[in-house]
């Protein structure tokens, strides 16, 4: 049994797909906080600002803490979620037909083993259709993704190449986290 320190719906589904018990407590870390724009040293101080305040909170006497965070980067701008339609509009746009990559770094802590990783996946988009990016955009699912992107739904018909785990652009590179575990 581990502890999954976040909030995300996405991450928890990682997990419990890949049969890994897990309890879901997320903290309050204001990634707002961090200045760079640099979007791996973002990543990273996003999620060693979230782990410190939960292993404040909950150690790792009781179960290992899991944390991690993801960012885009595409014609190398820092990608973060959506704060409205129009900037989820801007970020996809900046992506359609163009190369983008995810960056998730996660750290796991336990009694024993300290990991902390920091994975890319890359993808090549075809142009997105403009009637099925609106339709996205008022569906309201890019809201609180990295980059407004979702390469498991809105973003997968238009894949033509990919470096990378799906995993890491969903949120937690659950296959590296598995051979340590």
């Amino acid at each position: 049994m581990i502890r999954l320190g976040s909030n995300s719906p996405t991450r928890a589904l990682i997990l419990k797909n890949a049969n890994i018990n897990f309890i879901q407590n997320g903290g309050t870390f204001d990634e707002d906080s961090i200045k760079t724009t640099n979007p791996k040293s973002f990543c990273y101080e996003a999620t060693k600002g979230k782990f410190e305040e939960l292993y404040k909170k909950y150690g790792v006497k009781q179960m290992p803490l899991l944390v991690a965070d993801s960012v885009v980067t595409s014609n190398g701008l820092l990608l973060r979620k959506a704060k409205d339609k129009n900037d989820a509009r801007r970020m996809l746009e900046i992506q359609s037909g163009n190369k983008t990559s995810v960056i998730t770094c996660m750290i796991y802590k336990s009694q024993e083993k300290e990991i902390i990783d920091v994975s890319i996946t890359t993808y090549l988009f075809e142009k997105f259709n403009q009637n099925h990016m609106n339709e996205y955009i008022n569906s309201g699912e890019c809201f609180g993704k990295a980059g407004a992107i979702m390469v498991e739904g809105f973003c997968k018909p238009y894949i033509k190449s990919v470096q990378g785990y799906e995993s890491t652009a969903m949120g937690l590179c659950v296959e590296k986290l598995k051979a340590y575990i």
